[in-house]
């Protein structure tokens, strides 16, 4: 906007971005975790993140929800990571802001909304490192094959090979778990997604 500041401008800019992806990072640690406190701080962990390096991100590389579910995923890393060293104790206990009730109560509709979401993260955990990611970020988070391909330093045609393949163990493995009444006459559980594939590109880099 003419004579905004360049300070107000990003402030504002932000604010777009946070508006537009809250939701969906929220959703993102509440399909990771039952407890609304460390929902309500790996969230606000990202978003700190995400102003503190505003001024790195690049459009050309990618979409900016891309960006913010990029440093999503390596605040959940870290945290995973302190999780295993017991270290997270100590800095959760000494600067953790205690939510009031509505906040939990939010955070909980929230958790319990996204159960699905954590069985099929449970499901991911047969597949190969490779494939599991890019499952989480196309069909869990929503993003486009383009913009996970970038955020994984992989070609759209990788992502979309991997996609396939990954989709394929599930429905395998969906067919196998599923009671015989619930399964089609071909083997594939009822209820279980079919996708539409275009020819193979080859798994390149």
């Amino acid at each position: 906007m003419a004579g905004q500041p360049a300070g107000a401008g990003a402030a504002a800019e932000f604010e777009r971005l946070y508006r537009a992806n809250i939701d969906a990072v929220t959703a993102y640690f509440a399909r990771r975790t039952t407890d609304p406190q460390l929902v309500a701080d790996l969230t606000a962990d990202t978003f700190v993140t995400v102003i503190t390096s505003f001024e790195s991100f690049d459009p050309r590389k990618g979409s900016a929800r891309a960006w913010v579910f990029g440093i999503a995923r390596h605040v959940y890393a870290a945290h995973c990571e302190a999780y295993s060293q017991q270290q997270h104790k100590l800095r959760r206990l000494a600067g953790r802001r205690d939510l009031d009730q509505d906040q939990v109560e939010e955070l909980l509709e929230r958790i319990d909304a996204e159960r699905a979401g954590r069985g099929l993260i449970a499901a991911l955990a047969m597949l190969p490192e490779r494939e599991r990611a890019v499952i989480e970020l196309v069909d869990v988070a929503g993003l486009r094959p383009k913009d996970a391909a970038t955020m994984l330093g992989l070609t759209p045609g990788t992502v979309r090979m991997r996609l396939m393949r990954a989709r394929a163990r599930l429905r395998r493995q969906a067919a196998r778990d599923a009671p015989v009444s619930a399964r089609r006459p071909d083997g594939t559980a009822y209820g279980s997604r079919q996708h539409n594939h275009g020819p193979d590109e080859g798994e390149t880099k």
